[in-house]
């Protein structure tokens, strides 16, 4: 077990594991995480998960931790990890189960003011346009040979559907396709999950919120993402729902006999792996990428949904009900991407678990309005709590893999926030402060009380403080819809 005492302070809001910590470890952790953050982290394993990460063959210096950081699947939900081409390894317990699980972010000229009487109406329209909860299908039934296209296509799929504009794909992280996807390397049965859940919610932590733009901290980010104090903007958190999560499961299995074939040791069997440039590894990661693209277009189609519950609602009641894109972006994911080591240009294979891309000000990758800024980065509250959007910086890029935190993060296990929060209590405190709720189930909804998790505005100070991301806009719920 790690304790505070093996953990260096750098400085306030970063600190270190050395590589000396354990004989395997081959990089250092860093931490990117306030004191009072820290201690409480120490009361789950998932800093002995990032300890155990740093072991994996080929993995760059350093393994990386962000505040919101909890134990996960092998790999702590909040981490990132870098591991060298060609023949690092892919982990897929180092992505996570739901591929592509990502947030987007929809801005708007709506006042606060004209739109607040038909709040109630607007939750109901949302809750209708937007399928949600556990196994629900969606209005796109598809052939096995139209899933293939969306594998392949991701939200240019959408886009041809007539279901996207030019705009949406441009303002969505690789442009809402990740190239080298193969549907031929998905199981038959992650493919009969994936085929009726397209456009679809699923449960969980998965929302959709109306939010009011509260307060501006950078006037010239704001402007280029078209947010304004007190207009409305909507966000959406979802994945690739069980297409996803079975791709996740079918190779966590597959690669337990590769791990043996390439003579791998692990201090953790979750964090099973294989080396990028082997026939499994080339196999997960095109299969992954398959997951990544149905994720994107999924966001996009329920971006098309509520696009038409908003009209519904507000068509002729305010001036302007459009709903135009700020950004998409994901925090399960294995990019293969360019940084800058030691001042020399090295491609890696960058896991994102529970972690959001935050690219700095120049960055290529990025639409001509954001390069000035940097990329925008969406970090989620849980519903009676703020959410935050930020840009990265010069110095994400070279300290934290162009990563930053993406979300307030979990400080309460599912089960037990459901044993100690009454749904019916919880929904009825949400209303009275101002907040519409739709959900699907009172214990789900108490599995995502805002007591379950972190204060996601010290994540946000932690990651703005540490130079990581900065801090743009702060956001807070009126219409919240849950799985």
């Amino acid at each position: 077990m790690v304790r505070l005492q093996d953990i260096q302070k750098i400085n306030d809001y970063e600190w270190e594991i050395p590589k000396t910590h354990r004989p395997d470890m081959r990089v250092a952790v860093r931490l990117f995480i306030s004191r009072r953050l820290l201690e409480e982290s120490l009361d789950d394993k998932s800093l002995d998960q990032a300890v155990n990460a740093a072991t994996l063959p080929g993995v760059m210096e350093p393994v990386v931790v962000m505040p919101d950081m909890h134990q996960g699947y092998g790999f702590p939900i909040g981490g990132v990890a870098a591991t060298r081409l060609p023949n690092g390894v892919i982990s897929p317990g180092a992505i996570g189960y739901d591929i592509n699980c990502g947030v987007r972010l929809m801005g708007s000229q709506i006042e606060f003011q004209a739109a607040e009487p038909y709040f109630s109406d607007m939750a109901a329209a949302l809750d209708r346009h937007c399928p949600s909860g556990v196994g629900t299908e969606g209005a796109y039934h598809l052939k096995e040979s139209e899933l293939d296209q969306v594998c392949r296509q991701g939200a240019r799929w959408a886009l041809k559907k007539g279901l996207a504009t030019e705009e949406d794909l441009l303002r969505t992280e690789e442009g809402g396709c990740l190239e080298g996807a193969d549907p031929g390397k998905v199981s038959s049965r992650a493919k009969k999950r994936g085929l009726s859940q397209l456009g679809t919610l699923g449960a969980g932590n998965h929302f959709i919120e109306v939010e009011v733009v509260e307060q501006i901290y950078d006037q010239e980010a704001a402007r280029a993402m078209g947010l304004q104090e007190g207009r409305l903007a909507l966000q959406i958190h979802c994945g690739s729902r069980g297409f996803g999560h079975q791709v996740c499961t079918d190779y966590v299995q597959e690669l337990q006999s590769a791990v043996h074939r390439y003579g791998i040791k692990l201090p953790d069997r979750e964090l099973v792996c294989a080396p990028l440039d082997s026939p499994e590894g080339k196999d997960y990661l095109a299969a992954m990428r398959s997951a990544a693209n149905y994720a994107f277009c999924n966001r996009q189609i329920l971006a098309h949904a509520a696009r038409q519950a908003f009209a519904e609602v507000l068509a002729g009641k305010v001036k302007d009900w459009h709903l135009h894109q700020v950004y998409d972006i994901a925090h399960n994911m294995g990019k293969i991407e360019t940084h800058l080591v030691g001042g020399t240009k090295v491609k890696v294979c960058v896991h994102r678990k529970g972690a959001t891309r935050a690219f700095g000000p120049g960055a290529p990758e990025l639409p001509e309005s954001y390069r000035s800024i940097g990329q925008p980065v969406l970090v989620p509250g849980s519903m009676g709590t703020a959410s935050w959007v930020l840009v990265g910086t010069e110095e994400s890029m070279a300290r934290s893999w162009g990563s930053s935190c993406h979300g307030a993060g979990r400080v309460m296990s599912r089960s037990q926030a459901k044993r100690e929060i009454r749904g019916e209590k919880l929904r009825s405190e949400l209303e009275t402060s101002g907040i519409h709720i739709r959900a699907g189930s009172l214990p789900g909804l108490a599995e995502e009380a805002p007591q379950a998790y972190k204060d996601v505005d010290e994540v946000v100070e932690t990651v703005h403080s540490a130079g990581i991301a900065r801090k743009v806009a702060r956001l807070r719920p009126v219409v919240v819809i849950k799985g």
